[in-house]
């Protein structure tokens, strides 16, 4: 199975080992991060630094001025971890250990963006923002993200992109020092707490059929029971539709899919307009369309008929594989994407037996999150099965 490694510029400029320890790995390509979000992360053998701090999202490159020239929404260039073209600095690395450099963009997660511009954001049915969550209804944001997702996959020496986040983003996210765990909400109570009520979006449900004022009383009466730990909030969709009702639940489902479609839609047709022959487009994806995050939620077949394939989650349970599996598109890249960090979950002692369950299951290619954090005992595990692979 071909596999591809997660890296950060920082993680290789610098230090000249990286680039052959990255590729002794056995891996045949990376993925290398060009637009990111705000991060603290370990550097376990740079011999400069041991943490790097990520102080707000940023491009790891220079923007194109003439792109972004008079744009209120635009993205930043990174501060001093990762200086100039540092994303440059690192493909050309890598690229000379015979790698192959893909690019990691992401996209509807930008915390600063949330902050420059609060009306972008994601607003929930209490009339609370989101800043780390751009609502994609948004004109604006949608036109931002869909440039962005041209510039960013689309650098030198780059020979296909992996789009993270492009779709909803919601509640569910590592914010800061994050303490919104003292109440379980389950699958339904997180979607529910998702839900954005900014003028766009209480417009989209106007379309629907539903009013917006009285769907967020809804949302919050269906979460009252929540909040006093009477009720349970998990059962996937069917505990949306009992908490919410049927008819509003699904409504609101119609909008939002419809909008992360259209979305996805242009910015894939973004980055293929801007992109050289061959060059490979894939989604971060879930299979369940109401799920938002980072790997955005999606209909299998829908996605497999823009984008030239998907990267699952398959951490714990490489059965997300299974419904892109199942929609059948001829030629798709599957990649099962493990975590191999054991600090961070991950289990790279068992990555051998989890990528022949992914293969089993449809996978082709597999992505291990992520080479630069990894000590160098999870190196080694890695190693050893993709040797074995």
């Amino acid at each position: 199975m071909k596999a591809s490694a997660f890296v950060y510029p920082w993680d290789v400029n610098g230090d000249p080992a990286a680039p052959g320890r990255i590729a002794g790995l056995g891996t045949a390509q990376v993925t290398l991060a060009s637009a990111y979000h705000s991060t603290r992360a370990l550097t376990p053998r740079h011999p400069r630094h041991r943490v790097v701090t990520a102080e707000y999202a940023a491009v790891l490159y220079p923007p194109e001025e003439s792109r972004w020239s008079g744009r209120a929404l635009r993205p930043h260039p990174a501060g001093d971890w990762a200086p100039g073209d540092a994303f440059g600095e690192a493909a050309a690395a890598l690229t000379d250990a015979g790698l192959e450099v893909h690019t990691w963009v992401v996209l509807a997660h930008n915390s600063r963006l949330g902050a420059e511009h609060p009306d972008t954001s994601v607003v929930n049915a209490y009339g609370d923002r989101y800043p780390w969550a751009p609502c994609v209804a948004r004109p604006d944001t949608r036109a931002y993200l869909t440039d962005l997702a041209a510039e960013a996959a689309v650098r030198p020496g780059a020979r296909g992109t992996e789009l993270e986040s492009l779709g909803w983003y919601g509640l569910a996210h590592l914010h800061a020092h994050d303490k919104t765990g003292g109440v379980p909400l389950g699958d339904a109570g997180q979607y529910l707490m998702s839900l954005c009520f900014c003028p766009s979006c209480r417009d989209g449900y106007g379309q629907e059929g539903l009013d917006a004022d009285k769907l967020a009383a809804a949302v919050r009466d269906a979460l009252d029971p929540v909040w006093r730990g009477e009720a349970p909030s998990g059962g996937g969709w069917r505990g949306v539709e009992k908490l919410l009702g049927d008819t509003r639940a699904n409504a609101t489902r119609a909008w939002r899919d419809r909008t992360a479609r259209t979305l996805q839609e242009a910015a894939v047709r973004a980055v293929r307009r801007a992109a050289p022959d061959g060059f490979q487009v894939l989604l971060h994806a879930d299979p369940e369309s109401y799920h938002c995050g980072a790997n955005a939620g999606v209909d299998p077949a829908h996605i497999l008929s823009v984008a030239d394939g998907v990267v699952v989650p398959c951490t714990g349970d490489p059965g997300l594989v299974t419904p892109f599996a199942r929609a059948g598109r001829p030629g798709a890249v599957l990649a099962a994407n493990f975590t191999v960090v054991s600090g961070m979950g991950g289990s790279p002692g068992t990555l051998a037996a989890d990528a022949a369950e992914a293969r089993r299951l449809g996978a082709g290619e597999l992505r291990l999150y992520h080479a630069g954090l990894a000590s160098d005992a999870d190196l080694a595990a890695v190693r050893s099965a993709l040797a074995g692979l």
